[in-house]
Parts: structure tokens; sequence; C-alpha cells
């Protein structure tokens, strides 16, 4: 599964490795403002030694990303007291595609500012990750996705080696029982499919269409964040969630409903008069709609406007 080691732990110029450190906070933390806020951390980090101090460093980018590590932990470790008076459900904040992404704001940005896309910053996986303690999160990115040796990481955790072997361990026995094990082997024309069919039974009210291509335990999670209506619970069932979403065509007949990528998977954004208010993702299983992940709280879509 590793996402890019020679990417993460190739040396860079300091000020060039942004996009491997966004790449780490973003994974750690699901939350792009927070990946931000962790990587302005880091480079004060690295600006407070001094000059003679960062030329002993002998591999910068492993010390950066070491850095980042902990101010994730730290992070972590707040976020969980922070999210349990968040209003209703909370869920990672989506990143659209690189192709969307470029073309916004009229210019291409920095591609150091981007979050590179694959199976880990699906919404599937990083809701998993939530599920972690911290120490657990920080092990299984660093070692799972990033290939970093487990000497590195006991730096970062500041526990034995054997300590992290078990961090790690425990964590990918929690992506098993989530089966996302098959993330890897699915085909994107399927879910491509699938999501097409889902997103036109939505914009067309077909409530038989709509029970024919959701999972018989299919489930919806929103998060509006207490800012804009959602639903608080997750909705759980077939005919539950098609109601569900039939209901929300009904309470507003003029949105219109766009086929496009969240977090590197095919998903569904939902506008009302222009205005983008839901990004969607999905979990497709055998060419149904298994899980559906609404984001609605608009500090979560910046990214998207």
């Amino acid at each position: 599964m590793p996402l890019a080691p020679d990417r993460a732990r190739a040396d860079v110029a300091p000020d060039r490795a942004r996009g491997v450190l966004l790449d780490v906070t973003y994974r750690m933390l699901g939350s792009f403002a927070e990946a931000e806020d962790a990587v302005q951390e880091t480079y004060a980090r690295w600006y407070a030694l001094d000059e003679d101090a960062r030329h002993a460093i002998e591999h910068p980018t492993g010390w950066l990303v070491r850095v980042a590590s902990r101010v994730c932990l730290d992070v972590l470790g707040s976020a969980r007291a922070r999210r349990e008076k968040y209003v209703g459900e909370w869920l990672p904040e989506p990143v659209p595609s690189p192709a969307r992404w470029s073309s916004q704001g009229g210019g291409s940005p920095d591609p150091a500012d981007r979050i590179t896309s694959d199976e880990t910053v699906a919404m599937a996986f990083l809701v998993v990750l939530e599920s972690m303690t911290p120490a657990e999160r920080v092990a299984f990115v660093l070692k799972d996705v990033f290939a970093f040796p487990f000497d590195e990481i006991a730096l970062v955790l500041d526990r034995s080696e054997a300590a992290c072997r078990q961090l790690a361990s425990s964590a990918r026995r929690r992506v098993r029982s989530s089966h996302l094990q098959a993330v890897r082997t699915r085909s994107g024309e399927v879910e491509a499919r699938a999501v097409s069919a889902f997103r036109l039974a939505w914009e067309t009210g077909d409530l038989d269409a709509l029970l024919a291509v959701l999972d018989p335990e299919a489930t919806v999670v929103a998060d509006g964040g207490g800012k804009v209506a959602a639903a608080l619970e997750p909705i759980e069932g077939r005919a539950e969630v098609a109601q569900f979403f039939a209901d929300v065509l009904t309470k507003a007949p003029r949105l219109v409903f766009t086929q496009e990528e969240v977090s590197g998977r095919p998903g569904v954004l939902v506008w009302q008069d222009g205005v983008l208010v839901t990004v969607m993702a999905v979990d497709v299983r055998e060419g149904c709609i298994a899980h559906a992940w609404a984001v609605r709280n608009p500090d979560k879509l910046r990214l998207w406007q």
C-alpha cells in the first residue's frame, strides 16, 4: 500500500517539501485546514534552528516529516475533545482531483500545494483512520502508507520499536475488519457506472431506481457542523436511505447534481442556485452504493469553491 516511499523520504530542498508534508499531515488529520497548520508549524520549527543546526541535519525531508508527525500527534489528541462537541457527525474533509484543483483561481497552483490522490485519501479509508487512536494512526500512516522504518516511527512516538509494531498491527486489524483490503482490486469503471446510476436516480426522484442501486445495508452519514441542515445521525438500510435521498429532492426540487472525483474516487456534487452545497463521497461494493458520506459543512468545502 505505500503511497510513494521515495517521494516521502527522498531529500529535496526543505522549501520544496511542502507537498510531501501535506501528503503526510492530511492523511493523519483528515482536514486540509489542520494539515496546512501542521505544515506551517513544522516549517516554523525548521527555521527556528540556527543555520549550522539545519546544515547538520543529514536528511532534511525525513526530519521535517518526523516533526510534522509529532505536531499531528498533538493535534489528534486535542481534536478528539473538540469533535465531542461537534454538532452531528464529523467527517474528514474531501479533496478534489488534481485536474479540478488546478483549474481554480484562473491559474495553476504550485503542485506542492496539492494532496497526492490515491486510495489512501478515499473517504472510506479516512473514516477508518478516524477510528484509530492517535498513536495507531501515526504509526500506520508512516509505516503502511509511507513505508517509514519502525526505528524512525519510534522517534516520532517516543516509544520502543516493538510498541510501534504493535500499534501498526492493531491499526491494520481495524483496516481489515472494515473490508478496505478490497479497495485496491475495485474497478474504477464499475464504480463510475454505479455512481452515475445513483446520481440519475436521485436527480429524477426515482425511488425504485434508488432502491435498485443501493446495497441492502447502505448507510448515509452527513456532516453539516451545525452550520447547515444535515442529518444528525447515520441513516441505515436500503429503504431508509432511498427515502432520505427522495425527501431531500422533495424539499429542494431545483438541486443540480454533477458526477466528479471526490477524494480519488467517483462521487457526486450537489448544487443549489449555482452554489455548491454538498460534496458526497461514496463506497461502491459489488456494483451498489454501500456507503455515502455527505459533507455539507461549508468550512470543509473551501477547496471546491
